[in-house]
């Protein structure tokens, strides 16, 4: 199949990945194309020049409106609406079987828009106001719609989902996050470093357990960092910066536990994916999602709780390697994500009945 991938334009689409949401659509073009597709990415222009790369707009919008994201900021509107209308333009003219819209803007949800190219648009965060009627109005049958989880599915339809909306959870290659059979006793956390990730409720827990930890990630909101993180740098608490894939695959296996943190309602959790595929249990907060990823492969607690926090890592550490693991390979495989994606492609396609969910 000819695929146009089109993606948020906050961060590039590279490594290593500012989030989830830079991860989930690198790896889907990489497989896609792995599996012999034609993918076009449609991204910043300072995405990964591996891939056939249609720029949206020259560079990810961080770069040219630095800290303006939901801010409301009339340039930066104006600016990002420009690229994904034109984007779109040049998708509908450029003869794909298929768009897989992952990114935020309500333009490639118009019913014309899907109506001319058959569109699946995957859902990465919980609904917001300047997103959810287009979304709603969108669900046609020439439109699949999915969420990365049953959580998220439930935010946007808290009624019920209409028959053109499903879950497709996130998948990760297990080779990539290769499995270790031991811990070397201290806690890991990875995420973006802002405020709704957490980190400052990871470093009390862990000070309260008796744990040394390692944070890691991109530090997205420097006031959060340089009041709640940085102070409490040294000794057992360390920074240990934003790595790209095997570097930060090594680090997060050698960790005994994993801590997950989200003070949102948390759409995926693809860092405890990750490092559940390692063989590390998790220990987090049941937020948003988390529940329905961590399942049985740690203990969750409720959001901002530090002591209960400090209690589930005792017992996370007491589970057995292997039950995260195994519970990757059963759920989240990337072999397991891109045999849904080519279904979900294939039945827009066609315009047969949406009954069948995914997921």
């Amino acid at each position: 199949m000819r695929i146009a991938l089109l993606a948020h334009l906050r961060h590039p689409i590279a490594p290593p990945f500012a989030g989830g949401l830079e991860a989930y659509t690198w790896h889907l073009a990489d497989g896609l194309t792995a599996r012999g597709h034609e993918v076009v990415l449609f991204a910043s222009g300072d995405s990964d020049p591996r891939f056939a790369l249609d720029p949206v707009i020259p560079v990810h919008q961080e770069r040219r409106f630095p800290g303006l994201e939901h801010r409301g900021d009339p340039g930066l509107t104006a600016h990002l609406d420009a690229g994904y209308a034109a984007a779109c333009d040049r998708i509908a003219a450029g003869g794909f079987d298929i768009l897989h819209n992952n990114g935020l803007s309500r333009l490639p949800l118009e019913t014309r828009r899907s109506a001319a190219t058959p569109t699946v648009t995957s859902l990465h965060v919980p609904p917001y106001d300047a997103l959810r009627w287009f979304v709603r109005a969108s669900a046609v049958p020439g439109h699949r719609i999915t969420a990365t989880s049953r959580a998220l599915l439930r935010a946007w339809w808290p009624d019920g989902a209409p028959p053109e909306a499903s879950v497709l959870h996130n998948g990760i290659d297990p080779a990539a996050w290769p499995f270790a059979a031991r811990g070397d006793g201290s806690a890991v956390w990875c995420a973006r470093i802002a405020a709704v990730k957490g980190a400052h409720h990871a470093i009390a827990a862990a000070i309260r357990a008796g744990l040394p930890l390692t944070l890691f990630g991109p530090i997205e909101e420097p006031e959060y960092w340089a009041a709640r993180i940085a102070p409490n740098l040294g000794g057992a608490i360390r920074y240990g910066g934003h790595l790209a894939g095997p570097a930060l695959a090594a680090e997060v296996g050698r960790a005994s536990v994993f801590l997950f943190t989200p003070c949102w309602d948390e759409p995926f959790g693809l860092a405890a994916v990750e490092a559940m595929a390692c063989g590390v249990p998790v220990a987090g907060f049941a937020a948003g999602a988390a529940a329905e990823i961590v399942g049985e492969a740690g203990r969750l607690v409720r959001v901002g709780d530090e002591a209960a926090l400090a209690a589930a890592i005792a017992d996370a550490l007491a589970l057995p390697r292997a039950v995260p693991h195994a519970r990757v390979l059963r759920l989240f495989t990337r072999d397991l994500w891109l045999d849904r994606c080519e279904a979900l492609y294939a039945r827009a396609r066609s315009g047969e009945p949406a009954a069948a969910r995914l997921g």
